[in-house]
This record gives C-alpha cells, structure tokens and sequence, in this order.
C-alpha cells in the first residue's frame, strides 16, 4: 500500500480541465489518478502525463454507474487506503443550438441525461469515495460548476446545462454541511469561459488559467472555507 503521497482523483480527465488539473497537481507532488469513461482516451491522456515524468496512473470511470463508481473505490482502498483529493470534473452540455435557444424546444430527454452526469455522477462518485477521505479527517472536494448556473445571473438558453449546474451548487452546499466536522472541504468553482472542447477555441481563457482556481481549492488549508462558489479566487453568489 502506497500512502505517503497525497492522493488525487479527477474525472473526466482524458482532455480538457481534467487533463490539465491532473498536469497542475501532479506537478505539485500528488499521485493522481486520472479516470474517464473511455479508456483508450484515458491511458493515452495517462501515458501523455506520465512522459513528462508526472506521477499519474489510469483508472476507467463511468460516473453514471454506481458499479464503475465501487470499483473505483474498492481499487482505492487496495492500493492506497486513502483519498485526499476529489475533483469532479466530469460534465456534459448535451443542449445543441437548436434546442439552446429556448426552453420550450427543450426535450426532457436531454435534462434527463445531462442530470444523470453532471448532478447524479457527481453524487455516486463522491458517494463512493467519501468513506476514504472520513477515515483520515481530511478531504478537499471540488466540484466544476459554471456562472450559467448562477441564480443570481440567471437567463433563457442551454436549460440542462443550466439546471445542471445549478443543482451541482445546491448539491456542494449540502454536502459541504454534512461534511464539515470531517475536515472535508467541499466547494463548487467556475473556471470562467476556457479553450476546451466544449468552451471552444473562441474562449478568451487557456486551460492553465481555467484551472487555476480549480487546483488552489483542491489543495486549501484546514479552516479554510467551505460551501461556497469561487471564480478566479473569489466567492462569488450562488
């Protein structure tokens, strides 16, 4: 078992966010472990990683099965017997412009199946990794949310994204609540609008800046804050 290490976990990791926050933190000293749902993508993201001399290692996640989700863990526990880190970056913008424009011309369908990602995935996976982050008082858990799911800034167009969103936000503050006295620090972020595949090559943002935020909340002190909504450092309203 391997533990002297801190241990990372980022999903949706084969490009993107994920790829980079794993970069960042491998670079910083963690183990971490990049998982996606396609694993040809995911090793060879893996193998990218591990050229440049990081510590990474591969792990298939499907974060729509509580199965895949186990495994995950069960593999955890075996080899490391720990978690420090949880990064739930894993999402998914099924709205196309067709339907982007207005809410009405949205199918239920395509809620549906971005909930089942973007909220549900987020859930069975910190669900099934929640055990290994109480067992040593210590967790940092941050969840990649958007300014689209703001209520505070909320309008027409994308509503499953959206509503996805917002819900990831309500789900960090309960789970930031209950997970208080654990030392386990639980916070959603916006990386603002990033050069990936979903945000485009039109985005003003590069993958470093996007992730910026991302990996200084993974990696927060004890006593610093929880249950909130960060962009470029700062909390933000919900």
């Amino acid at each position: 078992m391997n533990s002297t290490k801190k241990l990372a976990v980022v999903t949706g990791a084969n490009r993107g966010l994920g790829f980079e926050a794993s970069r960042q933190l491998a670079k910083m000293g963690y183990h971490v472990i990049l998982t996606s749902r396609d694993e040809a993508k995911g090793q060879k993201a893996t193998q990218i990683l591990q050229n440049e001399g990081l510590n990474i290692t591969f792990h298939p996640l499907d974060v729509t099965s509580d199965q895949s989700c186990q495994k995950l863990a069960n593999f955890i526990q075996k080899e490391f017997g720990k978690l420090d880190v949880l990064i739930n970056n894993a999402g998914i913008l099924l709205d196309s412009r067709d339907e982007g424009n207005s809410i009405f011309d949205t199918q239920i369908e395509t809620l549906q199946k971005t909930m089942e990602t973007n909220v549900y995935g987020v859930f069975r996976v910190t669900k099934a990794l929640i055990p290994l982050m109480k067992a040593q008082n210590y967790g940092r858990i941050v969840n990649v949310s958007s300014g689209m799911g703001q209520l505070t800034d909320m309008e027409g167009g994308y509503p499953g994204y959206r509503l996805s969103k917002t819900a990831l936000n309500a789900l960090t503050r309960i789970l930031a609540n209950e997970l208080q006295t654990n030392n386990i620090l639980v916070n959603s972020v916006c990386p603002g609008w990033v050069k990936t595949d979903m945000g485009s090559s039109a985005a003003p943002r590069t993958l470093e800046e996007g992730v910026d935020t991302i990996v200084w909340l993974a990696t927060l002190s004890d006593g610093s804050a929880t249950g909130n909504f960060f962009r470029d450092r700062q909390p933000i309203a919900w």
